[in-house]
């Protein structure tokens, strides 16, 4: 018999006549959070009880029969089914791709690990930048080791977390998407009691606290040649933190543990196709209905553009922990253009007497709002004009200089590279210079015309020029916390940069200092110094 689609608000509706009255607990505990209580002077938090739990045996019928109703509604085409893949494990597949001579075959490497079994060309050309796409796995182990709720408490306990800047508190409860963060330091003791009230807890950098997403998205930054970000989202059993919207990243939804239905929705117009900025909260009424409606499962991936509406929600027998990996904000041509158009404009009218020819004396007459109705030769002779100009504008096109812009935002952006243990011992940071029994060790390692180096990354430096001088940009030295460090970059002679080009591309060999196209051989060992020294290259053996 044909089974009847149920809305998720038709199951809900189901489920709460199973589940224990709630009538004595206020709809959302959080705002008891910050009511205080003054005793002697003193600020008191008043006590905030968690939740009721429903019973769990009726709890999973009805979500087990609302998880398979959802199933029904995923379209076929949107899903890929990984047929129980074992995969291989994580911190396995990142100690092979240490063995990988080439940075950006790490890079693709990983990615296809995180969409497979998908291919990576046909990812790109058939999904990227226009449809969702799921993939369903059955391994609740295929991501095991990304993240976790263990790792999740271990930072709160270990490093120093501040609400608003690495946590954000938050619900959506009737309809009202609601923030409560406190200030100051996020401790375990106020967090588990905010996620005992039913608060989702969103940690907005994860990789400046945990290593493995740090070289995750330190390594996927290259396959995508635009910031990698990501966000971790624990949220309790039978809740929501957040309202429809839709976001201005392209995003990969990794769930680590438990469940969480999923709704997404098409942009409801062509302006908010793959849009520049982020949606403000949505009203249900606003949205329509979803496209694709799912319970992903520990294992599963789903991935939508920017401009694609999505919510998603707890079922009421398990918690939920995913991760969002994210890339390409602003990375469009349009942002390129903003940059090539003004400075194309600026070089016309300094080098063109066209550009700088006066209007008519009589164009207000003709042109403008006031006047866009009017049958008038002189609108057509006007626009004209202005479609010569526009077209003549390109010829002076600064494109490469406009790339040169966007690449030292993205590498300002980046995350510094994760060494490998080959790479530490060959580089400036693993160098065993040291104080060691009242004395200084292992100083003094020289760097030879025979010595071996290459850029330690495939992208982690750039030559750009400003019209006056020559810079070199690189990420080494960035920090994991997203722009604490300003840009790093130090102007190059103009005689060593056909050595750094040269340098840039011999990657991923190595090359003698020797080689370097510089004019003398000390020239050949200052410019290999200063490089070692930034952390920019590093040698095939230890010195």
């Amino acid at each position: 018999m044909e089974r009847k689609h149920m809305s998720a608000f038709e199951l809900y509706k189901t489920l709460s006549t199973d589940l224990p009255p709630t009538a004595t607990k206020p709809p959302l505990q959080v705002a008891n959070k910050k009511k205080r209580k003054k005793e002697n002077g003193a600020s008191k938090v008043i006590p905030v009880k968690a939740p009721i739990k429903p019973e769990r045996k009726k709890m999973r019928k009805k979500s087990a029969q609302r998880e398979e109703s959802l199933k029904e509604s995923t379209k076929e085409e949107e899903c890929v089914n990984g047929d129980g893949e074992a995969g291989e494990a994580l911190d396995a597949l990142l100690a092979d791709l240490v063995k990988v001579n080439n940075s950006r075959e790490r890079a693709s490497k990983l990615f296809q690990w995180l969409i497979n079994p998908i291919p990576v060309k046909s990812f790109f050309r058939e999904t990227w930048e226009k449809k969702p796409i799921l993939v369903q796995r059955k391994n609740p182990d295929y991501y095991k080791g990304l993240f976790s709720t263990a790792e999740f408490d271990r930072i709160l306990r270990q490093d120093e977390v501040q609400y608003g800047v690495n946590l954000d508190v938050t619900s959506y409860k009737n309809g009202k998407r609601e923030t409560h963060n406190p200030p100051g330091r996020a401790l375990p003791f106020t967090v588990w009691d905010f996620y005992e009230s039913g608060c989702s807890l969103r940690l907005l950098n994860p990789q400046a606290f945990s290593s493995t997403v740090w070289n995750v998205l330190s390594t996927l930054q290259e396959q995508f040649g635009s910031m990698a970000g990501a966000n971790v989202y624990l949220t309790p059993p039978g809740t929501q933190g957040f309202a429809p919207h839709y976001d201005d990243i392209e995003a990969f939804v990794v769930q680590l543990e438990g469940k969480k239905h999923w709704r997404v929705y098409n942009p409801r117009s062509e302006e908010e196709v793959l849009p520049v900025l982020s949606s403000p909260n949505f009203n249900q009424a606003d949205i329509g209905k979803p496209i694709l409606e799912v319970v992903l499962e520990a294992g599963d991936l789903l991935y939508f553009p920017r401009g694609f509406i999505h919510q998603g929600d707890c079922l009421p027998d398990a918690h939920s922990l995913h991760i969002t990996i994210s890339s390409f904000q602003k990375n469009s041509w349009g942002d390129l253009l903003q940059k090539v158009v003004p400075a194309a404009l600026e070089i016309a009218m300094e080098e063109d007497v066209e550009f700088r020819q006066g209007l008519p004396l009589d164009y207000l007459t003709f042109m403008g709002v006031q006047n866009s109705d009017k049958n008038d030769p002189r609108r057509i002779k006007f626009f004209s004009r202005v479609e010569h100009l526009m077209n003549k504008l390109t010829t002076y096109a600064p494109v490469d200089a406009a790339v040169d812009q966007k690449a030292r935002g993205f590498l300002h952006d980046c995350l510094p590279p994760m060494l490998t243990p080959e790479e530490l011992a060959t580089s400036v940071q693993g160098a065993s210079a040291r104080w060691e029994h009242g004395q200084v060790l292992d100083v003094g390692a020289k760097i030879t015309a025979k010595t071996r180096v290459r850029v330690l990354r495939g992208g982690c430096a750039r030559l750009c020029s400003d019209g006056e001088a020559v810079h070199l940009y690189y990420t080494t030295e960035n920090s994991r916390v997203y722009h604490k460090e300003q840009f790093k970059s130090f102007e190059i002679k103009v005689e060593h940069t056909d050595a750094i080009e040269f340098l840039i591309h011999s990657y991923p060999k190595f090359v003698t200092v020797g080689s370097f196209p510089c004019d003398s051989a000390q020239d050949r060992i200052t410019l290999a110094e200063l490089l070692f020294e930034r952390g920019i290259i590093h040698t095939a053996e230890a010195l």
